[in-house]
């Protein structure tokens, strides 16, 4: 080894799916940016992240098999399978002798990570410039853990965050960087499938180190997405499909896939992919919905309820979510054309993805106090972290597909964000939001079952509420389902023949149209479609 290097600089270099590999195998002092100055070195760094699934599955898992168990193995594996848990006992009460002197002390980034290098929590090495890159590095890291995290150093994740670093840089860090000279490689690491919050910590600190990283992610989730959420710091490059990680391939596979599979593959995926405006039944099944608005006519919306969701203006599928555009009215008074009135209703909520309300309230009030597990569930940015409630115990929904739990959570977080539910006297922002995501908690069965028929590309449900005044009277927590239901993406219309306020006692007028017909009826009850029109209908097969 040469101890002459006294400082280490790194540089991520440019690369792509051509170049990144063969950049990979170049000795470091052979790469771009390699300089020898005054006792500082300037190496070149590689970072790539492959997020998705090829066509060729098969294809894939080999070549994760031969970067790691190949003839040319380049790259060791980490992953929270492989990651070693081990630590020694010394070392864990040498950490919280740290925190304990950080409660007591409120120390500096810097003296924190001196206290560290102390008590002998940092890796050494034998070549001062790495020694020293070691240290920076976990400053770097720490910086990072206050800046995201609420109460930064304060915060109770810092512990299980700091002991898992110290493990993993013992148990992985350290034996690599033992192997070669510094001027010929640092580490090499290849990151696979999820992760969880000590495991970006620990890979931004050996990015920060100059150690090789290259990432992939079959479900597509980047684990740099907390400290580059543009996407600016490295390659990226996104293969078409999604799906989960399975276990790290521990041989290699022999199917292979026929010329005409991967072609026919291919021109699905083509056919199929966000952007293209054809989508298969259920393809975005495991996507996150949300709604758009759309401000019509009274005409216009019998025509846009009766068009499927992705030829509705602004439908949209984008980096795994997908927009769909709705509509939310009310209806008050009755047109002067009886036949047409009732023909209308009938047609839109006869449907087998339509729900007719005729009876109020159709939700149940909640007394349960849920304030501690919407504190719970906030993160950094004070909003709902979907993926805190779904791993909750008080999340009810566990039973329904992921992506739709996903949407249910989803709708959730954002009605809680921009509260469009009118206070009540003396009620905060705050007890607003925690009203909003109790009843977010308890969705009735039978609007779960009508979430559950959503192909979100296709047919979009509708709830038809029919409110004469006379089959009692909608409720604030009626009124907060509506908002949370606008928000997942169904069609809502409400009809109200006198023409008396109900939804505008609980919810921003903004948030949907009103349209006023001819006649006002204060005594008109539903009226059922004629036996003969529902005959001839099925005979349709309509």
């Amino acid at each position: 080894m040469n101890p002459s290097y006294h400082q280490l600089k790194t540089h991520i270099l440019p690369v792509s799916s051509e170049t990144w590999f063969s950049m990979l195998n170049k000795p470091v002092k052979e790469r771009p940016q390699f300089q020898v100055e005054d006792g500082t070195i300037h190496i070149g760094q590689v970072i790539a992240r492959f997020l998705g699934m090829p066509i060729d599955e098969d294809e894939y898992y080999n070549q994760l098999f031969d970067f790691i168990y190949g003839e040319k193995k380049v790259l060791s594996l980490l992953s929270e399978d492989t990651l070693d848990k081990r630590i020694d006992n010394h070392q864990f009460q040498a950490i919280q002798r740290v925190l304990n002197l950080n409660q007591e002390q409120n120390l500096s980034i810097n003296r924190f990570v001196a206290f560290l290098d102390g008590e002998q929590l940092l890796i050494k090495s034998e070549i001062p410039a790495v020694h020293r890159k070691l240290r920076e590095a976990m400053i770097d890291t720490l910086k990072l853990f206050s800046e995201k995290e609420p109460s930064g150093l304060k915060n109770h994740d810092l512990r299980r965050v700091l002991v898992d670093i110290v493990k993993w840089s013992y148990n992985h860090l350290q034996p690599e960087l033992e192997k070669d000279e510094l001027d010929t490689a640092m580490p090499k690491y290849l990151w696979y499938g999820n992760f969880k919050k000590s495991h970006y910590y620990f890979i931004y600190y050996l990015m920060k180190l100059g150690c090789d990283l290259i990432v992939f992610s079959p479900n597509g989730e980047d684990l740099f997405t907390e400290f580059d959420p543009n996407e600016e710091l490295s390659f990226v490059h996104k293969y078409p499909e999604k799906k989960p990680a399975e276990p790290f391939p521990v041989e290699k596979r022999s199917r292979k896939a026929t010329v005409a599979y991967r072609a026919s593959r291919e021109i699905e995926t083509i056919l199929n992919h966000e952007g293209s405006g054809l989508y298969k039944p259920w393809q975005l099944r495991d996507y996150t919905p949300s709604s758009i608005t759309l401000k019509t006519t009274y005409d216009e919306l019998f025509l846009i309820t009766k068009e499927i969701a992705m030829i509705r203006p602004d439908f949209e599928v984008k980096n795994g979510n997908v927009k769909i555009p709705t509509v939310f009215a009310k209806v008050q008074g009755v047109s002067k054309n009886r036949k047409e009135y009732w023909d209308r209703l009938h047609s839109i909520s006869e449907s087998e993805d339509s729900l007719l309300i005729k009876q109020f309230p159709f939700s149940s009030s909640v007394h349960n106090d849920f304030r501690f597990h919407f504190r719970d569930a906030l993160g950094n940015d004070g909003l709902l972290v979907p993926e805190k409630m779904l791993h909750s115990n008080y999340w009810h929904y566990n039973h329904l597909p992921n992506g739709l739990q996903m949407g249910i959570a989803t709708a959730i977080r954002n009605i809680c964000a921009r509260p469009a539910l009118k206070p009540i006297y003396n009620e905060s922002l705050d007890d607003l939001k925690i009203y909003l995501f109790t009843m977010g908690m308890h969705i009735p069965q039978t609007i779960i079952k009508l979430l559950q028929r959503f192909d979100y590309s296709q047919v979009v449900p509708k709830l038809i509420l029919y409110n004469n005044e006379l089959n009692g009277t909608m409720t604030r927590t009626d009124a907060a389902l509506l908002l949370l239901l606008n928000q997942f993406g169904i069609d809502i219309i409400l009809y109200n023949p006198p023409g008396h306020n109900d939804i505008e006692n609980f919810v921003e007028d903004h948030l949907y149209d009103t349209h006023w017909l001819e006649d006002l009826m204060f005594d008109l009850d539903y009226r059922e479609p004629s036996i003969v029109k529902k005959f001839f209908k099925n005979l349709r097969g309509d």
